[in-house]
C-alpha cells in the first residue's frame, strides 16, 4: 500500500505559505499596535481624576462603601 504523501494542514507549502503566514502575523502585529496607539492617546486626553480617594485607611477590603472611592471620570469643570 502506497503511503499518501500528500497530507497537508493548510494546503500551501513552500515559500507561498511562508508568506501567507508573515503577512498574516504582520497584518495582526499592525492592527493590535494601531488599536494599543488609539487607547494611548484617548486615555491621554482622558486621565482619571483621583481626587474621590483622599484617604486611603478609609477603604476597607470588602464594604460596599467602597463605590464612593471608585475612580470617576473627571467633569468638564476641572
Amino acid at each position: 500500500m502506497a503511503e499518501n504523501t500528500k497530507r497537508s494542514v493548510f494546503g500551501f507549502h513552500g515559500i507561498f505559505g511562508v508568506l501567507i503566514s508573515i503577512f498574516g502575523l504582520i497584518f495582526i502585529w499592525a492592527v493590535l499596535m494601531s488599536q494599543a496607539i488609539v487607547v494611548q492617546q484617548k486615555s491621554a486626553h482622558n486621565p482619571y481624576d483621583h481626587a474621590p480617594v483622599r484617604d486611603i485607611h478609609n477603604v476597607k477590603m470588602i464594604s460596599v462603601e467602597n463605590k464612593k472611592f471608585s475612580i470617576t471620570e473627571r467633569t468638564k469643570n476641572d
